[in-house]
């Protein structure tokens, strides 16, 4: 076979061969140890959680290497593409602080020298590999039919191997006259690799993450081009990873069986191959088992989902870390302040199995990161938020917005700030009763506060309550009352013979505290008795007072 002649036959029009794009893209002048990664989406618009944690994962390798991270845009299938998918995927990435160093930085925009970063402007250069490897004898034309290979499918159903290999690939040894005769007659041909593999043949690769690997070698004659002329995902990475110079493939562990492929890929190319890093799936607990991540079964799927209930970025970037490196957690506690930037992030402290996702660890994370924020940070995040997803809240905020502010700010900017807050759809219910809007009157009880004791301090607290107490002259009041209504000011004393009193200065407090709130328990209360105003303090004592002598 004049594999020369046959390689001018397929691709007529390819003039460039692989040493032009090997002198247009060079190796890249980075320091020792830099690591170059990717995020390869297809322009399909949904950004599920695991994408999401994958490309942080793979940003990371990047930026603690002071490497580069660029995004390429996957669109050879037309079917799948989504218009606008691009933008809100970038976006979606850049609310979490990933945003590429060099690719596409927005819909039809690239920056960086490797590009086109879009796959589908790169037909050219992979035409030109694959000519290359037409011309070694590497690649054939196969003019099999969709029912042929459905035929073949169906014949190797209990075999172990399957695909178009051995005596399957009935094309493998075409005569140039014959291949002639029929692009002539104007046959469809896809172009297969001629798989040097053999079925005893062994493949061998160090993940990043899972260790050392061996599986069996590529036998097939996989598909390089399609009869279009595009290139298929194995083909079309091999030549772009190596091109834009990636040094580490960060990718879902569903990639591992196409390993030996890409592998393979790389050697018949001439290529180094990237170091593989293939991350388990988020896992989720069910029925006392595990399952993955669902996009159809589980709405924190969606990254959406985070935006929509309000979860900071930097919540959401914090708990993905805990995921994402075992000792994450010891380095907090040990950097309560730092950012997460300075995290020494190492795919070796990945876990093997996957991660499981929870709820509830999400939560307590995203409360203690929102309770180390400013209250002006905490306003203007979540009036943002409200802007878009909550307008009676945008409303309340929008009346006084320092009010709001100093709202978010009781028992916030201090050495123990409290942690009740864990995402912005948490703030309507958590500052309801400091407006009279969405105050919703709650007289229940607790402790040793009962109806009868609520008139009795009720009575005495509308008289002695004075907005322009400080702290200390507030208590005090409280403190004083106390012992008219059969209480005592110290806990201490009640403890010790309790038979003596009706209660304590907290079972006052707690009175005071449902009457105001409808809650038995909320920040400090001296300050929720400032911000609500000396006209409605004293119409809900008033009303509280009228209910408990009606229940008493």
């Amino acid at each position: 076979m004049d594999y020369l002649k046959l390689s001018e036959l397929l691709f007529p029009n390819i003039d460039k061969t692989p040493d032009y794009y090997e002198n247009l893209y060079p190796e890249r002048q980075l320091k020792e140890g830099a690591r170059v990664t990717r995020f390869a989406p297809s322009p399909t618009g949904f950004l599920h959680f695991g994408n999401l944690f994958t490309c942080l994962v793979s940003y990371k390798t990047a930026e603690t290497t002071n490497g580069v991270f660029y995004v390429r845009v996957e669109d050879t299938d037309s079917k799948r593409k989504v218009e606008g998918a691009i933008e809100v995927m970038l976006k979606g990435l850049s609310v979490y602080g990933i945003v590429p160093d060099e690719g596409v930085i927005g819909e039809n925009t690239e920056k960086g020298e490797y590009g086109p970063y879009y796959q589908s402007n790169r037909k050219d250069i992979y035409q030109a590999y694959a000519k290359s490897l037409v011309i070694q004898g590497l690649a054939y034309p196969c003019f099999m039919t969709p029912d042929e290979l459905d035929e073949i499918r169906s014949a190797q159903e209990n075999e172990s191997i399957k695909g178009i290999w051995g005596k399957w690939a009935k094309h493998r040894d075409l005569s140039y006259e014959e291949i002639e005769r029929r692009i002539n007659a104007g046959e469809l041909w896809t172009l297969r690799l001629r798989s040097t593999g053999t079925p005893e043949g062994k493949c061998f690769f160090d993940d990043m993450i899972k260790g050392k690997i061996e599986m069996p070698e590529n036998v097939q004659d996989v598909v390089i081009l399609k009869s279009d002329g595009i290139p298929t995902y194995h083909f079309a990475h091999a030549v772009d990873d190596h091109l834009m110079r990636t040094t580490h493939v960060v990718r879902g562990d569903e990639w591992i069986s196409s390993t030996p492929i890409h592998l393979q890929l790389f050697r018949v190319l001439g290529f180094k191959p990237p170091k593989y890093a293939h991350v388990a799936p988020i896992m989720k607990e069910e029925n006392g088992g595990k399952r993955k991540l669902s996009k159809r079964k589980d709405p924190e799927a969606a990254v959406t989902y985070y935006a929509e209930e309000g979860y900071p970025s930097e919540s959401v970037n914090e708990y993905m870390l805990t995921l994402a490196n075992s000792n994450f957690e010891d380095w907090r506690r040990m950097n309560k302040t730092e950012s997460l930037e300075k995290f020494p992030f190492n795919l070796k402290k990945m876990s093997v199995s996957g991660a499981l996702f929870d709820m509830a660890k999400l939560s307590d994370v995203s409360k203690n990161v929102i309770s180390t924020m400013s209250a002006q940070k905490v306003f203007e995040l979540s009036y943002e938020w409200a802007k878009e997803y909550n307008a009676e809240l945008a409303a309340l905020y929008e009346k006084d917005k320092e009010r709001a502010a100093a709202i978010l700010n009781i028992d916030r900017e201090n050495k123990k700030p409290r942690k009740d807050i864990a995402k912005w759809s948490d703030i309507p219910d958590y500052i309801s009763y400091m407006y009279d809007e969405t105050f919703k009157p709650c007289y229940e009880l607790t402790g040793n506060a009962t109806p009868a004791l609520a008139v009795k301090v009720l009575e005495k607290y509308i008289d002695t309550v004075n907005l322009s107490d400080d702290k200390d002259a507030w208590f005090s009041r409280i403190k004083d009352m106390c012992e008219g209504v059969g209480c005592t000011p110290n806990v201490k004393d009640y403890k010790s013979e309790p038979e003596k009193f009706a209660g304590h200065v907290g079972d006052v407090s707690t009175v005071i505290r449902v009457a105001l709130t409808g809650r038995t328990n909320t920040p400090d209360l001296y300050s929720i008795t400032a911000l609500l105003g000396a006209e409605t303090v004293k119409q809900r004592l008033t009303d509280a007072l009228k209910h408990y002598r009606e229940e008493a």
